[in-house]
Order: C-alpha cells, then sequence, then structure tokens
C-alpha cells in the first residue's frame, strides 16, 4: 500500500528579517514516521498470513484423505455385520468418487457374491485383477463364482497367452525405457567423435525392444482381456442375431460371462462371444471391466 506524505506546509511563518520558513504538519510527519514501518509490517503479516494458508491447506488435504478411509471403513463394518446391501451402497458411493483400487473392487465383489449377484460379484473381481493381475484373493473368488453361475469365458488366442505373462502397465514402462535409451544412444552418436559400432547396435536393440512393447500393448488392448471386455451381469441374458427382441438367440449368457464389446448402436451392442460366436446383446445387460 503506498501512503501519501504530505508535502504542503501548514502555514507559512513570516520571520523577523522576512524569510520564510516551512514546517510540516504534525499530520505529515507523523505519515513519515510511519512509512518506515509499514513494509516490515506488511512483511510480518505476509508471513502469518502464508502460515496459516499452508495449515489450512494441509488441513483440508489431511481431511480429503481421512473421509474416503472413513468410508471404506464404515462399509467394511456393515459388510462384517450382515449388511450387504448397505455395505454394497458404501463401496459403490467410493467407486463413484473415483476412490479406484484393488481392494475395493475385491470387497464389492464379495458383497455382490453374499447377495448371491454373481454377475456383478464376477464383473468387481475381474475389475480387481485389471489394477492387480497378482490379487490371489480375488482370483480365487473369481473362479468360485464363475463355478457358482456357470459363466461362459472368452478364450485368449495363443499369442495372448504368451504375452499375458506382463502386464500392460509393465509393457508401457518397458516401451518408454527403452525409447529413450534408444534416443540417448543415437544422440551420442550423433555428437560422438568417433561412432562406435557397439552403442550403435545397443541403441537399434532399444528401438527394436520399444517397437515389440508397443505391439505388445497393441494386442493386449485389443483383445480377449483389453478394453472392450464386458461382464454380463443381467438374468436370463440372450444373445441374438438382431437388434431386436424376436430375433433368433445366437447363445444363452448366465450371468459373469465374458463378451467383447465391438460396436454398439442405440441400446444394442454387438460383440464377440465365448464358443467364437457373435451376436447382439441389450447394453443393460452387460458392463465393461475397464471404468
Amino acid at each position: 500500500m503506498n501512503i501519501a506524505v504530505s508535502k504542503h506546509c501548514r502555514r507559512l511563518e513570516f520571520t523577523a528579517e522576512g524569510k520564510t520558513c516551512s514546517r510540516l504538519s504534525v499530520r505529515g510527519a507523523n505519515h513519515l514516521r510511519h512509512s518506515h514501518s509499514v513494509p516490515r509490517f506488511a512483511q510480518r503479516s505476509g508471513y502469518k498470513i502464508g502460515l496459516f494458508s499452508a495449515i489450512l491447506c494441509l488441513f483440508v488435504g489431511s481431511s480429503a484423505f481421512a473421509q474416503p478411509s472413513a468410508e471404506f471403513a464404515k462399509a467394511n463394518q456393515e459388510f462384517a455385520q450382515g449388511h450387504f446391501k448397505e455395505a454394497i451402497a458404501g463401496y459403490e458411493a467410493l467407486v463413484r468418487a473415483y476412490q479406484w483400487n484393488a481392494n475395493l473392487f475385491y470387497d464389492l465383489g464379495n458383497a455382490y457374491f453374499r447377495t448371491r449377484d454373481f454377475g456383478r460379484a464376477i464383473l468387481n473381481y475381474e475389475r480387481a485383477l485389471a489394477l492387480d493381475q497378482h490379487h490371489p484373493e480375488a482370483t480365487a473368488n473369481l473362479q468360485i463364482a464363475r463355478d457358482e453361475s456357470r459363466a461362459l469365458e472368452l478364450q485368449p488366442t495363443r499369442m495372448e497367452r504368451y504375452l499375458q505373462f506382463a502386464s500392460i502397465n509393465q509393457y508401457s514402462i518397458a516401451a518408454a525405457v527403452a525409447l529413450w535409451l534408444g534416443i540417448f544412444g543415437i544422440v551420442a552418436l550423433i555428437f560422438a567423435r568417433r561412432r562406435s559400432a557397439a552403442l550403435m547396435s545397443l541403441s537399434i536393440l532399444c528401438l527394436l525392444v520399444a517397437a515389440l512393447t508397443v505391439w505388445a500393448i497393441h494386442t493386449l488392448d485389443n483383445g480377449s482381456e483389453g478394453r472392450g471386455l464386458a461382464i454380463v451381469t443381467g438374468n436370463d441374458v440372450q444373445a441374438r442375431l438382431a437388434t431386436a427382441d424376436t430375433a433368433n438367440s445366437v447363445l444363452a449368457l448366465p450371468p459373469g460371462s465374458e463378451i467383447k464389446i465391438l460396436s454398439t448402436r442405440g441400446d444394442w451392442m454387438y460383440a464377440a462371444l465365448p464358443n467364437n460366436l457373435r451376436g447382439w446383446i441389450q447394453t443393460k445387460n452387460a458392463e465393461q471391466v475397464r471404468l
């Protein structure tokens, strides 16, 4: 804040010798005196405001992190008390709030399993495994739920089975590392005084590895376990030859059966089905694994 200091004399006094002198008013003198202390006061106030803002942000951040944990604990408590519908409501609220993790979907799958909604139980076990493919409890419960509902599964191709030893995230990391190593190697070759055959070979190898991992990501992402994977959640679902309830049935799909969505048309989706079949299914009867 700029404080204006009065430079005007409050009055002019004439001396006996006829000379004039000027005096600053008391108010102007006070302004001059206090103008030196203003920056220091403002600096201290700025420190206090900054400290208060930091404490406030820390409090709000900790509250935001604590709230989902409290809601998760409450949903777990409802599950432990046998209130499965209330537990499902609590878990689903966390899913809608994007608090996604493998344990959340695993617990939600268990709650649906207890209500004998095998389709949604399998859906959430699949979502848990999509986030953590080495989740042993989700793997075991997924198989139990499939056996209970007699769900049908898509069969991966031979190439997909070979590539499934690593996840898409792991392939992505490998592709990024190999690509950057290849780029650095090429840059080093450009600026090097003497070109090394070993460095050139290593750079080419890194770029080839990057290309292969990108191809693996594309293959898995578009395979039977890729982004198009969906789980049948409805009961008495029939895949049909056309987008009509009166069309001939292609395959009966028990709850929890896997399908791969190929395209959509209105309220219907065209999907690859188990047993190498294809057909139309109403969108309300299936949900994608990937959110």
